[in-house]
């Protein structure tokens, strides 16, 4: 379940949505400018990002910048756009166990290296910041939760969940403490606690929690 900066690094060669083609120079200026937009917010955190910083860092004039983007906000919100369209999938152990240690262990590992954590942390911290920003970090995690639920449908298929599980809450929970963590107590999170969390959240699932109240027993 990795975290934008991590979407961004594994973009590959998508085409960009509204690109005129594949590799063209809207696509090229699109992606210089999301990779401006993470070096700042790494840099600088978001009250600290300016136009001037995205125009300096991109090679893009700002008056196209604030043509295409309108401004800061636009241009944190289209880099989390960006992000969510590339090609990652959720783990396939071959068991919910492992499926759920995999996506914690990925969100830990993630935020391990302070360096690499920095964007994505200024990302959280523009949608505390930005409406439009929290409505793209909200887009972008819905869309990771989605390709996550996959996990949970197998393993109801293979019967180690109960038929009628929430897939999206389940993998949600895996998440969540590690989250508070990082973002609400400001703690350090390690492999350790992604698999505590992993194994919290199996025994909740093999005892029907994620079930409701209307599932098939």
């Amino acid at each position: 379940m990795n975290d934008p900066q991590s979407a961004a690094d594994h973009e590959g060669s998508d085409p960009a949505p509204g690109s005129r083609r594949p590799g063209g120079r809207t696509a090229r200026t699109r992606a210089a400018v999301r990779d401006a937009v993470l070096t700042g917010l790494a840099e600088h955190g978001y009250p600290a990002l300016t136009v001037e910083y995205v125009a300096e860092h991109s090679g893009v004039h700002k008056t196209t910048l604030y043509r295409r983007w309108g401004g800061v906000e636009g241009m944190v919100a289209d880099a989390l756009a960006l992000a969510g369209e590339d090609r990652w999938t959720a783990p396939d152990t071959g068991s919910l166990a492992g499926d759920l240690r995999a996506l914690a262990r990925e969100v830990a590992e993630s935020f391990a290296d302070p360096a690499r954590a920095a964007a994505p942390t200024g990302f959280v911290a523009a949608a505390f910041q930005s409406p439009r920003a929290a409505e793209s970090l909200r887009d972008f995690y819905t869309e990771r939760f989605r390709r996550c639920e996959c996990v949970v449908d197998r393993a109801v298929a293979r019967g180690e969940a109960p038929a009628g599980t929430d897939a999206g809450a389940v993998v949600r929970a895996v998440s969540a403490p590690l989250f508070l963590r990082l973002f609400v107590t400001r703690e350090p999170v390690d492999t350790g606690l992604a698999d505590q969390a992993a194994r919290t959240v199996l025994a909740a699932v093999e005892a029907g929690a994620f079930a409701g109240e209307d599932a098939p027993v």
